[in-house]
């Protein structure tokens, strides 16, 4: 961890109270747009799950496999929300402006690493089992939608630093701007509705990548017009090597650590191509609906991130427990929630996806059914691992979570799904179980973590 030698020492703070307060005024904003960006995906799923379900299938897995490569160069955008927010308690723009900048330049250099693999991304898939025809299909797609690569990974670079900033309710604005966008254009270009051809899977791609490439600009705009005094993009082809260092040895364990998670439900879905295009495709669908509520804690711990990240510029240990105990007790009150829904309304759920015409909908809606209930399981220790991974990151202590999560997604989580699917005869049942001891390990190890650090800082 990169904490000084000394302890942060112990002050008086803010009340719980004002720590919950804090924390969802700046929080709620960055649910909201967790969520957006959410139905965004899920508009793709449930636009392609009514135009065709082999289209579906093979959007599930090419947005896996975006996704894994996505989250390994966004690791450099998340690295310059705690380093911001320390420098910004200090009145440090200088070093803000640098952290970003270096952030903006590594994403780019992350991008035109992966186009490559987009491009010729169908071997990969057939090589890890797919059928031909579905990943001859997500190709198609991964060719259109790996150039908003570049846009997608600035965004993020620029609303970490607003976030950094505690400047989240235009981080709302933007996202939900860009799923109504996105909506508009998904209906417009898969089903060739307004004069435009019918252009099914790649119609999706077509509209993701527009979308991508306009929220970069809108965050562009307003970051000029209302943080003038950080002079974010003067000179910005000038390269700052220690800086670029400092971000990198702290970003690349952060992506690292995320494709690790990403990847086990990446290699879950492959798992799942293995079994069957319906359970692929109701994977696909029980997923979305995870997903939507996985949200609310992700905005959590980005908050909690920032709130971290101030506690730990001014070197205030109390603050930095207590703002953390008050984070997760309201991620779990959000956990009562979504699990008591999940498991009262699965089937009218995962029935929003499939048109009622569709020959296999029976088929699916069983088969996501049985895995939504799963996932109320695996709700409880998710939010418990990505909250603590949040705190983590905030009092910038990225490499050790690494080692966490290697150890909780790929020598636990991976081959239990495996062993309970297959040999045991769980099918996708089993890989979902699989994911959750994965999930569950992680939270433990996580919470001891830091739990343990921080306990030692503030009472040395």
């Amino acid at each position: 961890m990169s904490a000084p030698a000394h302890s942060i020492a112990a002050r008086g703070g803010p009340s719980r109270r004002g720590h919950a307060a804090a924390l969802l005024t700046l929080g709620l904003p960055l649910i909201g747009s967790n969520v957006a960006q959410t139905a965004i995906q899920f508009v793709d799923v449930l636009m392609l799950g009514w135009y065709d379900v082999t289209a579906l299938a093979a959007v599930t897995i090419g947005t896996s496999f975006w996704f894994l490569l996505f989250l390994l160069g966004a690791g450099f955008a998340w690295a310059v929300t705690p380093l911001v927010a320390e420098a910004a308690e200090g009145g440090d723009t200088v070093t803000a402006r640098r952290v970003t900048r270096m952030g903006l330049w590594l994403s780019v250099a992350a991008a035109l690493v992966f186009l490559p693999v987009f491009w010729w991304s169908e071997p990969v898939l057939r090589a890890l089992g797919q059928d031909p025809e579905i990943a001859a299909l997500a190709q198609s797609y991964l060719r259109i939608t790996g150039w908003g690569m570049i846009p997608a990974l600035f965004a993020i670079t620029l609303r970490s630093f607003l976030s950094a900033l505690e400047l989240t309710r235009v981080i709302l604005r933007i996202s939900l701007a860009s799923l109504v966008v996105n909506s508009v254009l998904n209906w417009v270009l898969i089903f060739g509705q307004l004069g435009a051809p019918e252009l099914g899977l790649r119609g999706a791609g077509i509209a993701t990548a527009l979308v991508q490439t306009m929220g970069f600009v809108w965050f562009v705009v307003y970051a000029m017009r209302r943080c003038p005094e950080y002079d974010l993009f003067t000179r910005l082809w000038r390269f700052d090597a220690q800086v670029a260092a400092r971000v990198f040895r702290l970003g690349l364990p952060m992506g690292l650590t995320t494709v690790a998670e990403a990847g086990l439900f990446s290699a879950a879905a492959v798992m799942m191509g293995w079994i069957g295009e319906v359970w692929l495709a109701a994977h696909g669908i029980a997923m979305q609906l995870a997903s939507v509520t996985f949200v609310v804690h992700l905005g959590l711990s980005q908050a909690a991130t920032v709130r971290a990240g101030r506690a730990y510029g001014r070197r205030d240990g109390r603050a930095l427990r207590e703002g953390a105990g008050v984070a997760l007790a309201l991620s779990g009150a959000a956990v009562a929630l979504t699990v008591t829904v999940f498991l009262l309304v699965p089937e009218l759920l995962v029935g929003l996806f499939v048109d009622p015409a569709d020959p296999l909908r029976s088929e699916i809606v069983a088969a996501g059914v049985a895995l939504l209930i799963i996932a109320a399981l695996f709700q409880v220790v998710d939010a418990a691992q990505v909250m603590t991974i949040g705190l983590l990151r905030g009092v910038q202590d990225t490499a050790v979570p690494l080692a966490i999560a290697c150890v909780s997604y790929w020598i636990l989580g991976m081959p239990v799904g495996y062993l309970l699917a297959f040999p045991l005869g769980l099918g996708g049942q089993g890989v979902w179980l699989g994911m959750s001891v994965g999930l569950g390990a992680a939270a433990v190890m996580l919470s001891a973590r830091f739990w343990g650090w921080s306990g030692r800082l503030s009472s040395g």
